[in-house]
């Protein structure tokens, strides 16, 4: 779950709802696939970070007894395990996406546990094997990857409330088409900007709901999730809009 601390409190939200923030970016890019893979490609950037682990132990809070944001957490081969087994049942081209996503997440990893190695290796040969059967050049996939990267990328900065202040620019990350791509928001509580404009609406709107804590502290995991299952939901509302409006 993303973690922020907010004057009320801790704001939670969790990371599958981030993941289909990024799918409503990427609905708003133009397509460039064909309509089968377009929407595999959507379900991708929905579910990339789905299976998640049930709490256990203080997987969910830090030693401090806050909640714990998902950069406190060390990588989880059964998620990572889970969530390609998940995709397996939409297809291949779903398979592809989803696995080019954790190679990019955890080849940084590898040389630290045999198990994992097991897994990048996994994925390199299923990513040859899966182009090779639905007859993708590589380019082709690494360009609808790059995508996926790049919705979720913004996503996180919005969701994180990474937006740079005082008209400053922040790197997203480079697109499909190999441009860089920044991100701002020139007044407070004004329409985010991306510089170059790459969407095909000149103006829309996304949003992902969010639970707030009013308690800062928690014994354990269980008062942590009942306190979650109570807490207040809000939805946070982004308005992306060209420049040239």
């Amino acid at each position: 779950m993303i973690v922020n601390y907010v004057p009320t409190g801790w704001q939670i939200i969790y990371q599958q709802a981030h993941a289909l923030l990024a799918a409503q970016l990427l609905h708003q890019w133009p397509s460039f696939l064909p309509c089968d893979q377009w929407v595999g490609l959507l379900a991708a950037a929905a579910q990339h970070d789905d299976e998640q682990e049930n709490w256990d132990g203080h997987y969910g809070l830090t030693p401090a007894g806050a909640p714990a944001n998902f950069t406190m957490k060390e990588f989880s081969l059964a998620q990572a395990t889970g969530v390609m087994k998940a995709a397996r049942f939409q297809g291949r081209w779903r398979s592809l996406l989803t696995s080019l996503h954790l190679s990019t997440l955890y080849e940084g990893l590898r040389g630290q546990q045999s198990e994992l190695d097991t897994f990048l290796d996994e994925q390199l040969a299923n990513q040859k094997r899966w182009l090779r059967e639905l007859k993708i050049k590589k380019a082709d996939a690494q360009q609808a990857y790059t995508l996926l990267h790049w919705c979720d990328r913004l996503s996180l900065i919005l969701c994180r409330h990474e937006l740079p202040e005082m008209g400053r620019t922040l790197e997203i990350y480079q697109g499909p088409d190999g441009q860089s791509y920044h991100v701002l928001q020139p007044q407070a509580n004004g329409p985010v900007r991306v510089q170059p404009w790459p969407f095909r609406e000149k103006q829309f709107m996304v949003s992902v709901e969010a639970s707030a804590l009013h308690q800062l502290q928690f014994q354990n995991d269980a008062e942590l999730a009942q306190a979650l299952r109570d807490a207040p939901i809000e939805t946070l509302r982004w308005e992306l809009a060209s420049s040239a409006e």
